[in-house]
């Protein structure tokens, strides 16, 4: 890889929950490629954790959070502002749905689950490229983190995946509001990997067994592999790109039916 790819590099990453996130896996390839960064949190208990993973990155901020208020956003980026003149990135790693959610049918989400998953999932995307595109005087990146079930219907993903859709629809139309100022905006679309919001999701070790043995490359993922692609999608190795979902699922989501071999493999897990 080559290195120094972010060198001088200033950016945000939302969404750490520990040190299994996918946002934290991208934060340090960030920060090995030379980025300085800045992060938000909720509460205390996660200010501790993400405070011990902080010191890992030498200049590190963090400051608390709610993308899903408008406030408490405003005065992140009023923070943001003091610290530095201008920004050149964002991960945006936010999602959330009432539980409830991923064990009923999807028919019988509330209106109330509904507007708050979209809120948080989608919507939280708007609301941050609004505040950090006006400190990218330089062009920029903004990327977020999707699932294949914003594509394709995965059981117990539910209303989740609707969220999903909604985010990657949000990113196609930001890359057209953004794109004049030089800011590129992509979505990863990851293969299912245990972190502490996907621990959540019933069936989620078929999920993995599944996408191990009928993905082409016949492995699950890793953060690594999502944090690699955040680097190709923030550096200018990706100046061209803007408005993808990026798949990086080992291939997954290109197989139309699945092998025989494997399918009788999965019967007798």
């Amino acid at each position: 890889m080559v290195n120094g790819l972010l060198s001088g590099k200033r950016g945000i990453v939302f969404g750490v929950a520990n040190n299994k996130s996918l946002a934290w896996a991208c934060a340090q390839a960030c920060a090995a490629q030379g980025a300085s960064l800045m992060f938000n949190f909720l509460g205390a208990a996660q200010e501790k954790r993400l405070n011990d993973l902080m010191s890992e990155i030498p200049g590190a901020k963090a400051k608390n959070c709610d993308l899903a208020k408008d406030d408490e956003l405003e005065d992140f980026f009023k923070w943001v502002r003091s610290q530095w003149d201008s920004i050149d990135f964002v991960i945006h790693s936010v999602a959330y749905t009432d539980k409830e959610c991923l064990k009923e049918p999807f028919i019988n989400t509330t209106r109330q689950q509904f507007v708050s998953t979209m809120d948080i999932s989608a919507f939280t995307l708007v609301a941050a490229a609004k505040h950090a595109a006006p400190l990218m005087r330089n062009g920029g990146s903004i990327i977020s983190m999707s699932y294949y079930g914003a594509e394709k219907v995965i059981p117990n993903y539910n209303v989740m995946g609707v969220a999903k859709a909604a985010l990657e629809a949000c990113n196609r139309y930001l890359a057209d509001d953004l794109g004049p100022q030089g800011i590129r905006v992509n979505s990863i679309s990851a293969g299912p990997i245990r972190t502490l919001s996907s621990s959540a999701i019933p069936g989620m070790r078929n999920m993995l067994d599944y996408s191990q043995k009928f993905s082409p490359l016949r492995r699950n993922i890793t953060g690594e592999d999502v944090a690699r692609s955040a680097l190709f999608l923030l550096s200018d190795l990706g100046s061209g790109v803007t408005g993808e979902t990026l798949h990086v699922d080992c291939g997954y989501h290109v197989m139309g039916m699945f092998r025989e071999e494997a399918q009788q493999a999965g019967e007798t897990h």
